[in-house]
């Protein structure tokens, strides 16, 4: 995709054919702070196609968070709309947003801040899993079970706290009660940003997995372009609240039309071997 020959808007569709699970369609998200307003989301408009992992790149506070809270209602957008299967998020009630919140689950950077720590693994999957079936007994044991060896982690495990686990565990159970509720579309926020480096590879492989196995669709957020061209389909880079440059994996990371976009790849670490 030659961003060159695209609307002045990267983001915006010129493929009306194409089945889009998502769809913004110039979203802002402002704040105000003493120094005036910050525009964190500044007119974003963007298509997520479904089955795809879509990633989206950029540098720490270019606004890439704020548009996946804002994406999940977390945070509000001043103006714009989101659409989630041609439902108008930005206008729906409160109650109907919850109930829309199982098709779109998030998983965030730091597993263990975001698992309750007086919670044991089971009582965290049921209690997803009870969100969308009403499961109960060994039917809910089996379902918390399966669930577990989905994401790498063993049945006899389920009775453990979060804090019993190591980082790549903990993000294991972060992405299975993700899956829980049984999702259409799957936003990871950094989620390998917080682990070691050995067990990065495993999480984004697992990712992949999840995503062929289930159907499921994937916007994924990071600050690194070369973990975002290893696992995406397509690549949305975004600076200064705005999706600067969009296309296929392969042709952002091999020929990048904006210079912040070569930027970020001269900042990707490449090893000499003498």
């Amino acid at each position: 995709m030659n961003t060159s020959s695209r609307s002045s808007n990267p983001g915006a569709s010129s493929e009306s054919g194409e089945d889009f699970i998502l769809r913004l369609i110039d979203v802002h998200t402002h704040f105000e702070s003493r120094g005036g307003i910050v525009r964190a989301v500044d007119g974003v408009s963007l298509d997520i196609r479904r089955g795809e992992i879509l990633g989206l790149v950029g540098e720490s506070g270019c606004g890439k968070s704020t548009l996946s809270r804002t994406i999940m209602q977390l945070v509000s957008p001043r103006s714009g709309t989101i659409l989630l299967e041609n439902q108008d998020l930005t206008q729906a009630p409160k109650r109907e947003i919850r109930r829309q919140r199982l098709n779109f689950q998030m998983v965030f950077q730091d597993p263990y801040a975001s698992l309750n720590p007086r919670m044991t693994v089971y009582s965290t999957l049921a209690e997803a899993i009870r969100t969308r079936r009403r499961l109960s007994g060994p039917s809910l044991t089996e379902r918390v079970g399966d669930l577990m060896e989905r994401v790498g982690l063993e049945r006899r495990f389920m009775k453990k706290y979060p804090h019993e686990f190591s980082g790549g565990q903990r993000q294991r159970i972060a992405v299975a009660r993700a899956l829980a509720p049984e999702p259409k579309l799957i936003i990871a926020d950094e989620p390998i940003s917080a682990l070691d480096v050995s067990i990065q590879s495993q999480i984004l492989n697992l990712l992949q997995r999840l995503v062929r196995d289930f159907g499921l669709t994937m916007l994924f957020i990071s600050h690194d372009l070369s973990v975002v061209y290893y696992i995406a389909d397509r690549i949305a880079v975004m600076h200064a609240g705005k999706i600067i440059e969009l296309g296929t994996a392969e042709e952002v990371m091999k020929r990048p039309q904006q210079q912040y976009t070569r930027s970020l790849l001269e900042a990707v670490p490449r090893v000499k071997i003498s």
